[in-house]
Formats: structure tokens, C-alpha cells, sequence
């Protein structure tokens, strides 16, 4: 998955606790994970059920063990995939979540009304993410080099180690360019452990990571929805993330496009926005056909 996929540590580790998930359950099987039969794949799939897991998580670690079958069979440590014949389990399609553009606006009024370099790095923070769609994970990991020499642009390593040039609007460049003003506030001072003054991340951070965690943005996002007077539940990195999906297609955007954006692989991904397409079509046959005022 490393080597030959580019994998993020993110997904290794996802993938890691399904493998490890299994072998505890083949544990008091005495089994291991490698010997693991058909008759092992399906039980286990059951028994996530029982313990009332979601579809969805069932689905992923089937995915997970997929890869980790077919990984074995075209090494020649197995002779068959156990797998093939499993069916995955039935998922109901849910709409993405999204916030409506009046309450993205309170967000970032919220930000900018923090105030001094906190409120200069939040601003920046929600710009970007409303501005590029980037996963929370691409923000928060942004080298200072990712932005372009005019500040219009940012170079973002995505998923697989691929890459993608993400435009930033006018507000977002002016929001970055403030907060770079500040950056250096937000490092360490030389001489003292946990030193960061020559950090390359954009949100540099005295973590171990040496920038802002998704975990920390994450509460700074709790506590801005908040003082913006929404409800915290309703508001995640990746819920702005659909935001800013759902807002470009209601304004014209082609799916094509926003898939390149978003740094979707296939395009079925970028699929699940297609209930704001089905809106926009349906509004403009009831204000635009000709028949649409006759009762």
C-alpha cells in the first residue's frame, strides 16, 4: 500500500486496525489472518452485524481485507481469495451534509472577529478550505512552498502522492497574505525544545508533526461554530469540504471540474453531488419552460 500505492499514513493506519480487527475475531478461532477461509470472511462480516456496526464500516473493512487477499494471492502465498464470492453489504446512499452559503458566511465572519493572530490564522484556515475544498488533512499539512509566487494558486499533495493545482479566490489569497504576516507568532523559539522556527508547514505547530493536528482544527472549528451560533454537531472539516462541492455545481460547475478539484481518482466519487444538479435542473424547468406559469 506504501510502496507501490503512495498510500497516506492516515489510510495505512485505517487499514492496519481492519487487519488487526480481524485477526482478533479469527483469534478464538485459531486461525490467523492469512489462513482465514470464506466460511471466516463471512462470519465476520455477521458479526459485525450482531454487534450493530454500521454497514458502512463493514463495507470498508471488507475493502480492506479484499486488498489484503488479493495482495497475498499475486504474491503466490495463497493459491485463492477467499473473498471473491463475499458480497458486500447493502448501503443506503446518503446526501453529502452540507451548510448553506449564508451559514459558511457567518463562519467566516465569526473567524475574522477573533482577532489578532489566533483570529489571522483561523481566517486563513476557513478561507482555504472554503476557497480550495481540500481535505482536512491537505490543509493542515500545507508547506509554505505549496502556495504560488503571486498567491493565487496552491499546489496540493493529495491522495496516492498525486498532485493538484487548486486556484484561491480573491479573499482566501488576502486572508493567507494576512496571516503570513503573523506565522512566525505561531513558532518556537530557538534554543528551547520543541524548536519550530524553521518549520516548511504552512500552520507550523509544536507537535511532533510539526503542524496544526486535525484533531486541534477540528476543536477550533467546534468553538467557531459556536460563536457564529450553529450548531457544533452540524460543522467538520469535511462537512465545508461538501459546502464548497454543493455551492460551485448550484453556481454552474461541471462535475468534470469539480472532480479535478477535489482530487477525486474517479468520478463516481464526485457523483454524490449530483442531488444539487437534479435541484438546478428541476428550477430551471419550473421558472424557464415555457408551460412552467400555466396552472
Amino acid at each position: 500500500m506504501a510502496a507501490e500505492r503512495g498510500a497516506a499514513d492516515n489510510t495505512l493506519d485505517s487499514y492496519r486496525r481492519d487487519l488487526e480487527d480481524f485477526a482478533g475475531y479469527l483469534a478464538g478461532r485459531r486461525r490467523s489472518v492469512e489462513d482465514a477461509s470464506v466460511t471466516h470472511v463471512r462470519g465476520y462480516l455477521k458479526s459485525m452485524s450482531e454487534l450493530g456496526l454500521a454497514p458502512s464500516t463493514a463495507a470498508r473493512r471488507l475493502t480492506t481485507l479484499r486488498q489484503f487477499f488479493k495482495f497475498l494471492y499475486d504474491e503466490r502465498v495463497r493459491d485463492d481469495d477467499p473473498t471473491t464470492t463475499v458480497d458486500s453489504p447493502r448501503l443506503r446512499k446518503s446526501l453529502p451534509k452540507y451548510l448553506s452559503e449564508d451559514e459558511v458566511d457567518r463562519l467566516l465572519e465569526a473567524a475574522g472577529a477573533i482577532g489578532g493572530a489566533q483570529g489571522l490564522r483561523m481566517a486563513a484556515l476557513m478561507e482555504i478550505l472554503y476557497a480550495t475544498g481540500l481535505r482536512v488533512s491537505e490543509l493542515v499539512g500545507l508547506p509554505q512552498t505549496a502556495l504560488s509566487r503571486d498567491g493565487n494558486v496552491i499546489v496540493v499533495r493529495g491522495k496516492g502522492g498525486k498532485e493538484r493545482m487548486v486556484p484561491l479566490g480573491e479573499h482566501a489569497a488576502a486572508a493567507i497574505n494576512a496571516y503570513l504576516g503573523v506565522r512566525d507568532s505561531f513558532l518556537g523559539k530557538k534554543g528551547r525544545k520543541g524548536d519550530v522556527s524553521d518549520s516548511p508547514f504552512m500552520f507550523p505547530s509544536r507537535g511532533k508533526d510539526g503542524y496544526l493536528t486535525r484533531v486541534r482544527f477540528h476543536q477550533m472549528l467546534k468553538e467557531l461554530a459556536i460563536a457564529a451560533g450553529l450548531d457544533p454537531k452540524r460543522v467538520s472539516p469535511h462537512v465545508l469540504r461538501h459546502s464548497f462541492a454543493s455551492h460551485l455545481l448550484a453556481h454552474g460547475a461541471d462535475l468534470r471540474s469539480l472532480q479535478q478539484l477535489l482530487g477525486h481518482a474517479d468520478i463516481s466519487t464526485t457523483q454524490i453531488y449530483t442531488h444539487v444538479l437534479e435541484e438546478r435542473l428541476r428550477q430551471l424547468v419550473e421558472t424557464a419552460h415555457p408551460l412552467a406559469d400555466m396552472s
